[in-house]
């Protein structure tokens, strides 16, 4: 039987969550009510999607724990929570920086609400993370690590690359196609390692599970250190930014380049504490 909690309605993190999916719906509405131009319409549909998933997700956790089916679900609730509030995090000060930049103006209202209420968005979700991280409760300890939060990062700057890439410029040269499959291999591993830590199933796996995750990061990194060589090369070979370019493809051109450099840094951050933990931490302990 369903039993209602109504601490979790008065708590600070409920207050907090319920704040979160009423700005984020007033997000979405006066976006779309504002409309878009079609330059931009992968940077729309990625800010709305953004503010409509937070929403909905924020929504759907505020019932199952109000309704106390949280505790019915066969995963780590906990790290859950903590990986949606980091992740949602992350896309609210993504969104907040992106609308405005293409779709705000001096006399744009709506836009300009919809950013200021999507930057305080931004604050509840990073507010929400530290009441979660400080709560007591069973946490299963990856995600709230080091190498978790970073992994929750890799799979964000990976989302930011696949929005923008354009098809026509990525399928002129092999290279170039050689670096998507680097951000698709490297996004799927990330992600499969959060989901495993969510559902409990790493303790499926044998005890060199960590030796195993720190060699795939190693990996990791040394693809990364190939796409930031080879995308940049092929990508601005003979390709000068346009002269009327006003936040055109040729941007997100730059956009990749710059996360590439951006997702090498955190794998090479990954590595390094993974070493740490699995080689030297374990060794220490032995002695």
């Amino acid at each position: 039987m369903v039993h209602l909690d109504f601490k979790a309605l008065i708590s600070p993190v409920g207050i907090v969550r319920m704040s979160e999916f009423v700005l984020t719906c007033t997000c979405f509405a006066l976006v779309a009510s504002a409309g878009f131009v079609n330059f931009g319409l992968s940077h729309w549909s990625w800010c709305m999607f953004c503010w409509c998933f937070c929403c909905f997700m924020t929504l759907l956790i505020h019932i199952l724990e109000f309704t106390n089916l949280n505790t019915k679900v066969p995963i780590s609730w906990e790290d859950f929570t903590t990986a949606f509030a980091m992740l949602a995090a992350l896309m609210m000060v993504t969104a907040s920086i992106i609308y405005p930049t293409f779709f705000a103006c001096s006399s744009c209202s709506r836009q300009i609400g919809a950013s200021v209420v999507s930057w305080l968005c931004f604050v509840l979700y990073a507010v929400e993370v530290w009441l979660v991280h400080k709560r007591p409760g069973e946490i299963s300890g990856f995600l709230s690590t080091v190498p978790g939060l970073l992994k929750i990062l890799e799979t964000f700057v990976a989302c930011i690359i696949f929005t923008s890439l354009d098809p026509v410029e990525y399928k002129k040269f092999p290279g170039l196609q050689w670096c998507v499959a680097v951000y698709s291999i490297c996004f799927i591993f990330s992600l499969l390692i959060i989901l495993l830590t969510i559902a409990r199933l790493l303790l499926v796996f044998p005890f060199f599970f960590d030796v195993l995750v720190t060699v795939c990061n190693a990996l990791a990194a040394v693809m990364y250190a190939t796409a930031i060589v080879i995308w940049p090369l092929y990508v601005f070979k003979q390709n000068p930014r346009p002269v009327q370019c006003n936040h055109c493809t040729w941007d997100d051109l730059v956009v990749v380049t710059f996360m590439t450099f951006i997702n090498l840094l955190v794998y090479i951050t990954d590595t390094a504490y993974s070493v740490k933990l699995v080689f030297f931490s374990h060794h220490e302990q032995e002695e």
